[in-house]
């Protein structure tokens, strides 16, 4: 019975949260006015229990609910929106999980009065199992028809299978008998634009039309797709996971999970990695299934209106869309659990699982790759690596850390030039211009005329005795008796020093290209390219070691381990690390990073090296800047986001960050019995907060409550229409019982039911680092300052993070709040 009284009290006092709202969540008044903030507190990550629930709505309604005013009649009745958030406003967690659990009790309540209601009650307990097996379901398939789509989109700019157009130029050849070992990528049956338009297959002639073809496709696949992002989906730019981790936290952005977004970031998330931009679309394949998850939650009343259940299916979702992008339904969940999720119980991990799990099959089912895998380039190695391979590896993750705190500051400080200056105001141009250089560039260096996952796949795969790449042109040793699966170290050929000399160029090109195509308004992922360069420098690293090794084999370093004729190196072994270590200096990643790329190459062997090279990138990476890139997109765009890694260590005060300051105007409060309506009005009419404290008298400054901006001018309006005698100067009161009135008097109006009596409060004592900590873990958006029980002041979430900047020695005026 208490907990419902609880409940109830929470759920009157935020009854009218969603009719009427002046400004976002965060709203400030800068300039001439103090800088305040006056929302209501939301709870995102720790309040899940009862306790929790009953510490914040331990207020009172001036006696029981039934003794309440005919005001508390009117709130019973049902109202249109309640319930809902507008567009950039904050959930209020504990208010969601009070009418979770309302929701719950009402429905155990009657599971016995009737086989119907036990059959709701079972449909509402399989409800979680149910969208979240939609979610994979629709996220396998999706990522199965984009890899396939893109896949013969990409071949599209060379070619086509007159045979079967829908063949891409592997498939095309599958069939064909004319194929030879060294040409397998030949056939009648592929025809190549230049033999298509001027009949020529060989020559400079053929070259130039290819080369014209290449641009053609590629100009034309970015243009149609930044086309359809700038008119029907704007938010389908992007790789949307700062987005989504924004989202996860509470933050409401009205149409970026929605269908348009779906279908649109679908469509040209194809068109963009067929266009050749140095982009990848596994960041995007997670936007995709949290799309997936947000549309089937509408389905199920348990998820469709509450905002906190729908975060737990979304959490879900990001852990399928890692899942069916790397073939890696573990590391998808850990992804999901490190990276995204804000808030993360024990059941949306299970949920998380096997949401991976549906998607990963599916995926599999489909099998777009035609190798029995999930991703284009699955490897396995047969060879250990030895001790003295670490100092290599580490030397990979040292790569890693120093490229991704370059990636970080460089595209970060692009990004910022875009907004501020006018070529920001032309996305279409800046993608056509970005894609002709991409273009004109990649097409006569064959590593990156491949598509990047292709160019991964080969960096990945060890020479064997069936590969035919340049980068496996080693001279044989005619000695050899018999062709067996380790090939012994040799010595290098003339095609592999020309490979590494090529890999270099690509290796300036790809870093150069992605910092100026990571957030261009197309579809654009950060993983494969980030792979795509630790790939190419690790397989140098890996043949320059390998070479040492063959023509050192004496050296005490490589005498034990070494022989002659032996097989030690797997140059192949280092790309992957190399790859490892780069997306982990970019992302900060460790965990969930190490999963993922075993589950790649499917052995744990190689869990030690992966783990020094990822964890030598972050300490390297962290001692540059310990924001990852999605952090960092975070803060440029300003959204209300506090980072749970960042440490605030500053010996600062919460007098020192409070607003109002000394040079400010007082704080705008409401007092318990002295006001009248029209005063109320007056205060809501002349400025913008979203709340206000409620304080005893002027004099005494004893803080009584916090009264929302909302709750306040709805209230009112509903008194005016439903109750007899309220008039402009009817005096308004917050205290438990009506002071005595002159009998002339009009009828006072009591709004105690709408009053928050704990706000959460600190003291002008308090260490900043614990009033972080505490913002940090509440999910707090705004606490207000006492002194003694005397109110002295607030502090806003954006206070805080004006505050860390400027501690950061970061100009806070520089932060820009959209």
């Amino acid at each position: 019975m208490e907990s419902e009284q609880l409940f109830h009290r929470g759920y009157y006092r935020n009854s009218y949260n969603s009719i009427r709202s002046a400004s976002s969540d965060e709203e400030l008044l800068d300039g001439a006015g103090a800088i305040m903030d006056f929302q209501t507190s939301e709870d995102d990550t720790l309040l899940d229990g009862d306790t929790a629930v009953g510490t914040h709505y331990t207020m009172t309604n001036g006696g029981s609910i039934n003794s309440a005013t005919h005001l508390l009649d009117l709130l019973d009745e049902p109202i249109p929106g309640v319930g809902t958030y507008d567009d950039f406003h904050t959930i209020d967690w504990v208010r969601e999980k009070c009418k979770d659990r309302e929701r719950h009790r009402r429905i155990n309540s009657k599971k016995k009065e009737s086989a119907w209601e036990m059959t709701k009650s079972l449909y509402d307990a399989w409800s979680g199992w149910l969208v979240v097996t939609l979610t994979g379901l629709a996220s396998g398939a999706l990522a199965g028809l984009i890899d396939i789509a893109a896949d013969w989109m990409t071949d599209l700019k060379e070619g086509i299978c007159l045979s079967a157009l829908w063949y891409n130029h592997e498939q095309c050849c599958w069939g064909s008998n004319e194929t030879t070992f060294e040409e397998r990528d030949k056939c009648p049956q592929w025809k190549t634009w230049a033999e298509l338009i001027i009949g020529q297959a060989e020559g400079p002639g053929s070259y130039i039309m290819n080369y014209i073809m290449y641009i053609f496709w590629a100009l034309s696949f970015a243009f149609l797709a930044v086309s359809l992002v700038k008119v029907f989906a704007p938010y389908a730019c992007g790789s949307g996971i700062p987005e989504i981790k924004t989202i996860l936290s509470g933050f409401i952005i009205r149409g970026y999970l929605g269908k348009w977004t779906l279908m649109i970031k679908t469509i040209t998330l194809v068109l963009a990695v067929a266009s050749g931009l140095s982009l990848g679309k596994e960041g995007p394949l997670v936007h995709v299934a949290c799309c997936c998850g947000n549309i089937f939650s509408y389905l199920f009343p348990k998820y469709s209106t509450n905002e906190a259940k729908k975060r737990e299916v979304l959490s879900a979702a990001s852990a399928a869309g890692v899942s069916v992008a790397f073939g890696a339904p573990i590391g998808g969940v850990l992804f999901s659990l490190e990276e995204v999720s804000y808030y993360f119980p024990l059941k949306t991990l299970w949920r998380s699982f096997f949401a991976a799990l549906v998607a990963a099959f599916v995926l599999r089912s489909i099998n777009p790759f035609g190798n029995s895998r999930l991703v284009l380039f699955y490897v396995e190695y047969h060879t250990p690596w030895y001790l003295f391979e670490l100092f290599p590896f580490i030397l990979l993750g040292v790569f890693g850390g120093l490229w991704g705190a370059f990636f970080i500051r460089a595209n970060i400080a692009w990004c910022r030039r875009r907004k501020s200056t006018k070529f920001g105001k032309y996305p279409v141009l800046e993608v056509i211009i970005v894609a002709a250089i991409t273009a004109v560039i990649a097409f006569p260096n064959p590593y990156t005329r491949l598509n990047t996952s292709e160019l991964i796949k080969e960096l990945f795969t060890d020479c064997g005795p069936l590969e035919s790449s340049s980068l496996c042109d080693y001279r044989n040793d005619m000695n050899a008796s018999k062709i067996v699966d380790d090939i012994p170290d040799r010595p290098a050929g003339v095609g592999v020093y020309s490979a590494i000399w090529q890999l270099c160029l690509a290796l300036i090109f790809k870093i150069i290209m992605t910092v100026f195509t990571f957030g261009i308004k197309v579809p654009s992922g950060l993983f494969i390219p980030s792979m795509a360069i630790g790939a190419i420098a690790g397989r140098i690293v890996g043949i320059a070691v390998e070479q040492l090794a063959y023509y050192h084999h004496d050296w005490f370093i490589f005498k034990e381990w070494c022989e002659v004729g032996a097989d030690c190196i797997t140059p192949g072994l280092y790309a992957m690390v190399g790859a490892a270590a780069c997306l982990g200096g970019v992302t900060r990643m460790t965990v969930s990073l190490v999963v993922i790329v075993f589950e790649l190459t499917g052995g744990l062997e190689y869990i030690v090296p992966l783990m020094a090279a990822v964890m030598t990138s972050k300490w390297v990476g962290d001692a540059f800047g310990r924001e990852g890139i999605y952090e960092a997109h975070i803060r440029l765009n300003g959204y209300p986001f506090l980072d749970a890694k960042e440490e605030f260590t500053h010996t600062t005060l919460a007098a020192d960050v409070m607003r109002p300051r000394r040079s400010d105007p007082p704080l705008a409060v409401l007092t318990q019995d002295n006001m009248t309506v029209d005063d109320i009005e007056n205060m809501i009419n002349e400025t913008s907060y979203n709340g206000f404290p409620v304080i005893m008298s002027k004099e005494s400054q004893r803080l009584v409550g916090f009264a929302l901006r909302r709750d306040l001018t709805i209230a009112i309006e509903s008194a005016r229409k439903k109750q007899e005698g309220i008039v402009g100067s009817s005096r308004v009161c917050f205290a438990q019982h009506t002071p005595s009135l002159p009998a002339e008097s009009p009828r006072p109006l009591k709004l105690r039911s709408i009053l928050d009596m704990s706000p959460f409060t600190v003291t002008d004592h308090t260490p900043m680092e614990i009033v972080v900590d505490i913002f940090r873990k509440l999910g707090l958006r705004q606490c207000l300052v006492t002194h003694n029980g005397r109110l002295l002041g607030i502090i806003t979430k954006k206070d805080i993070l004006r505050h860390m900047a400027q501690t950061a020695n970061q100009d806070p005026a520089s932060i820009m709040f959209n």
